[in-house]
């Protein structure tokens, strides 16, 4: 009717309106697949710099960036559970705690190698090179999952926090290191003021490694997931961001690309998280 009375006005709302019942369409779509019962979990991601020193830990800054502009965007809440920075710019590792509907679902085909090729801002030569950092995702069990854990199995070790936190922080061995010796899991925390409180967040990381470490079992991919962890560099990387001598990311897994890195790089990255999960479940 709109078009036959040539009203514009009708026509570009009845297009609006259009575009946001498929995004309407395609969010129900994707809460459909999302069935598992770990889907709903909140999140702990780390990030961790590969081997290249500065490049690798300037890569895994961005890499957060990239994460938290994401949850931004979809008004997720997240906190720091701990960083390590690196000594000239970046970070070597950071933890954080992310709260929001269906986040585990959303978000674990996020781990693995994530692989930068750039022109370097820190090489004089103006060379390219090639950064990698690796991003693992773990499902933040809630307390009505029972998940064993023996006393004999943990090294609790403490040490003085790096971070900021004022004279309390620095001057105390508030930060707390978990080792589970059986799995070689390791859990760390630095955020809060209080040991115990460090503690108290370590044992729920340490539930939630212990229970991910299970659901690869299951799945029979822990062996592929652990040999990936021990080399961070060619040949492990599930995604590529290429900013020279081309602009392309794209994810190695399912051939998902995007020639606007600079979009990807500030969080618009919904194209490969729903992409991972229409594929993976189709």
């Amino acid at each position: 009717m709109a078009i036959e009375e040539q009203d514009p006005t009708t026509i570009n709302d009845c297009l609006n309106k259009s575009l946001s019942l498929l995004e309407d369409i395609k969010g129900f779509e994707i809460k459909c697949f999302l069935s598992n019962d770990e889907d709903g979990f909140d999140i702990f991601l780390e990030i961790h710099a590969g081997a290249g020193g500065t490049e690798s830990q300037d890569w895994a800054e961005m890499l957060r960036r990239m994460y938290l502009k994401w949850f931004d965007k979809k008004r997720f809440k997240y906190e720091m559970i701990s960083e390590h920075k690196g000594e000239e710019a970046g970070i070597k590792s950071c933890t954080l705690k992310i709260m929001g509907e269906n986040l585990y679902g959303l978000m674990k085909k996020e781990s693995g190698v994530h692989r930068l090729v750039r022109i370097s801002p820190f090489d004089s030569g103006a060379r390219r090179h090639t950064s990698f950092a690796s991003v693992w995702i773990y499902p933040c069990v809630d307390d009505d999952i029972d998940i064993v854990i023996e006393e004999k199995d943990l090294r609790i070790d403490t040490y003085r926090s790096s971070g900021a936190g004022g004279q309390h922080v620095n001057t105390t061995d508030s930060a707390v290191r978990i080792t589970h010796l059986p799995t070689k899991i390791v859990v760390q925390c630095q955020n809060e003021r209080s040991q115990h409180k460090n503690k108290e967040t370590c044992f729920k990381m340490l539930k939630a490694r212990l229970y991910k470490h299970e659901i690869q079992k299951r799945e029979d991919k822990s062996k592929k997931e652990l040999d990936s962890k021990t080399d961070i560099g060619w040949g492990y990387q599930i995604r590529s961001y290429v900013l020279q001598p081309y602009r392309l990311v794209k994810d190695l897994r399912y051939n998902i690309e995007d020639t606007n890195p600079d979009s990807v790089l500030n969080g618009n990255i919904d194209k490969f998280i729903e992409g991972s999960i229409f594929r993976t479940t189709k």
